[in-house]
């Protein structure tokens, strides 16, 4: 577990120095400069250039920025949603229960990739988006990937709440006349804390994962906002001629992935 919070904690902190660096480099990492292509690795670019001649480490740094607000703002609504879900149809039950655990069952039949694809094709402006703006295509996929993303956790905290709820210091609660907000709040929450971590650390990496994903295709963040995802996608025709320009961003999106399945697996066994 603090191997991967370690990882996770140097990832967010290279994204946060991202305008540090370019100020300490002299770079611009949106400004192409053509009569530098493919340049190696050099105390000017620590990483080389890309095919527009911009600098590769930092639009590593800056596709860090918008790939984990991606998946940090995409994880903590998918995790909210399914909270609330899950609480509810535990709590409620019967016909609560029946009809938003039928919605997630509905969702979770549904093809997710080819949905994620058309939806992310339809034009922002038919959502009433800007085009082009990075902080809006951050939302869109956000939002997108949200939707489709709470239900795993939905189902899990059901399941773990109906179990809490069965339990005799539940029972000895309402028993005494404890509010049910309170039952809640203070026997029932505690309890999900750690189904909930584990399913928020597991849906960022998957996050990551699916924005990179549309990205790639040219469906997800659009340039010349650099994502991880956007820049394996220029890379992939120049991969033999520049092979480091595909290197760095699958390194990030491996290193993401893998911190978050290792936080959540330290969380799992400290249960």
């Amino acid at each position: 577990m603090r191997a991967g919070l370690a990882l996770l904690a140097a990832l967010v902190l290279a994204a946060l120095a991202a305008p540090f660096a370019a100020a300490a480099l002299g770079h611009d990492p949106f400004l192409p400069d053509l009569f530098n292509r493919f340049a190696p690795p050099s105390a000017q670019h620590p990483l080389g250039t890309d095919e527009l001649g911009r600098d590769l480490l930092l639009r590593l740094l800056e596709g860090a920025r918008v790939s984990l607000a991606v998946g940090l703002l995409a994880a903590l609504a998918a995790t909210l949603i399914g909270t609330l879900v899950g609480l509810m149809a535990a709590w409620r039950g019967g016909f609560w229960d029946a009809v938003l655990m039928r919605l997630a069952d509905g969702l979770l039949a549904l093809p997710a990739l080819p949905l994620l694809v058309i939806l992310a094709a339809l034009d922002p402006a038919v959502l009433g988006l800007p085009r082009g703006e990075a902080t809006a295509d951050i939302l869109r996929i956000a939002v997108l990937l949200a939707a489709f993303g709470w239900v795993g956790v939905a189902r899990l905290v059901r399941a773990t709440a109906l179990s809490v709820l069965a339990r005799d210091f539940v029972r000895a609660a309402r028993a005494l006349g404890v509010s049910e907000g309170r039952v809640l709040w203070r026997h029932v929450l505690p309890e999900l804390a750690a189904p909930i971590a584990i399913a928020t650390a597991l849906a960022v990496g998957g996050a990551v994962l699916a924005e990179s994903t549309l990205s790639f295709l040219g469906l997800g963040i659009a340039p010349p906002a650099p994502s991880w995802g956007n820049m394996l996608a220029n890379a992939q025709e120049l991969v033999f001629q520049a092979p480091l320009a595909a290197l760095w961003p699958g390194l990030a999106i491996l290193l993401t992935v893998l911190g978050c399945n290792l936080v959540a697996d330290g969380v799992a066994r400290r249960r």
